[in-house]
């Protein structure tokens, strides 16, 4: 998609950005598609619906990717963030996974979630929403009158140093392959892991009958690798030269000879596609700016588009509710959920959608990693929190998480503290 004025090319990549991301919060409130409910269903209840939905996702979101990607129509090589860097932030994905995983579950979901939540009436997510915004902005933005970020003054001190430098990429086609072959060796791996995920996801009689956890599935993947299409093809022609959004207002002065509608920050306008911490953050930037153009973002639009998709489909379908916190219990548990989502999100440099979906579709490693933690650290969480309510004051934090650990076999069944329920 080529066009002859970055005016023009910047609304279409806003404005499709916008489109997609209705289509995905109605289509996910109208599926019920949630990460969170798909480790409780499984945690809980030994459904895995909807957890073989997410994986149905992933599936879609690899294989249209990889595609994507050999034909030169997606680019997730420069993407922001950058998946792929070379230098693989274990610690990070997996602290910040595991925060993020404990952070949902308080919450009743995760930053994806929250958004279609408020969409749908319910005012505690509005809470959630305000406390992740104003944590995501300043791990990433200093203080005012400071260079110091939430991220510098707790974290990278010590967190990073502990990188493992993996060369010029960590995605599993340049690891093991590598070389000339690397572009064959990615569409290769995608399409094997892409083919894993829909065998696992479709071997359930069940899911294959589950109209809901399908469609969800299949239009969480799709709205993955419609975003990275769109923002790795629009570009410019400028005297003659085609050149991508963030090129163009990198050379902004060459070509301009006026500020006058360039974007603060030529960061996000590289190849991207969903996520939704960081984006709560740029919200806040952008409503505290006064709301000017320079800082309207993909990850804005993703934010309000969300949820005015699921704010439509829950008057369509007469969903609609106003909720409000049932105790202070409840206001506590969604507040605390909210900064560890946070911190966690930002840390893990993205959510249960933000990795798991669209990070796992660059094949690089550090989602993998944020994968897990998210899910062990929710699977946890629900674990502790089942058996502090069936043995209440004889079960210890300590008894009931050694016993949730030996639940998911990660600790031998001798040192239970608690009878298994």
């Amino acid at each position: 998609m080529v066009f002859e004025g970055f005016a023009q090319a910047h609304g279409v990549f806003l404005w499709s950005t916008f489109g997609i991301a209705l289509v995905l919060g109605a289509v996910v409130n109208k599926t019920n598609f949630c990460t969170m409910g798909a480790v409780s269903d499984w945690v809980n209840m030994g459904d895995t619906g909807r957890f073989r939905a997410w994986l149905l996702a992933i599936a879609v979101a690899v294989l249209g990717v990889a595609a994507l990607e050999y034909f030169g129509a997606a680019k997730p090589g420069a993407s922001f963030p950058p998946y792929r860097a070379g230098q693989l932030l274990w610690a990070e994905h997996l602290l910040g996974g595991l925060i993020f995983g404990v952070g949902m579950t308080l919450a009743s979901g995760c930053g994806n979630k929250t958004l279609i939540r408020i969409g749908g009436g319910n005012l505690k997510s509005v809470m959630v929403l305000l406390v992740i915004a104003v944590i995501a902005y300043f791990m990433i933005n200093p203080f005012p009158g400071t260079d110091q970020t939430l991220f510098t003054l707790l974290f990278y001190y010590w967190i990073r140093p502990l990188a493992v430098d993996l060369g010029a990429s960590q995605d599993l086609g340049a690891v093991i392959v590598g070389g000339d072959k690397v572009a064959v060796a990615r569409l290769v791996i995608g399409g094997l892991l892409g083919i894993g995920f829909l065998a696992v996801a479709f071997r359930s009689a069940d899911f294959r009958n589950s109209f809901d956890n399908v469609l969800g599935g299949m239009v969480v993947g799709l709205a993955i690798v419609a975003a990275w299409y769109v923002t790795s093809s629009v570009a410019v022609r400028a005297d003659g030269d085609l050149m991508s959004l963030q090129g163009y207002v990198q050379q902004w002065d060459f070509y301009n000879q006026s500020t006058a509608g360039r974007p603060a920050d030529s960061r996000p306008l590289a190849p991207q596609s969903f996520t939704f911490i960081n984006p709560m953050g740029q919200a806040l930037g952008y409503a505290a700016s006064g709301f000017q153009s320079a800082v309207l973002t993909f990850g804005v639009m993703t934010v309000a588009g969300v949820i005015l998709g699921s704010l439509l489909w829950a008057l369509v379908s007469r969903s609609f509710r106003i909720e409000w916190f049932a105790s202070g219990r409840d206001f506590w548990n969604h507040l605390a959920g909210a900064v560890l989502m946070g911190f966690g999100g930002v840390l893990a440099m993205g959510c249960t959608i933000g990795q798991a979906v669209t990070g796992i579709s660059t094949l690089a490693i550090g989602p993998f990693i944020t994968f897990f933690g998210i899910v062990l650290g929710s699977a946890l969480t629900m674990k502790v929190q089942y058996y502090k309510m069936v043995y209440e004051s004889e079960a210890t934090f300590f008894k009931a998480l050694v016993s949730a650990l030996v639940d998911l076999k990660l600790l031998p069944s001798s040192l239970r503290k608690l009878e298994a329920v």
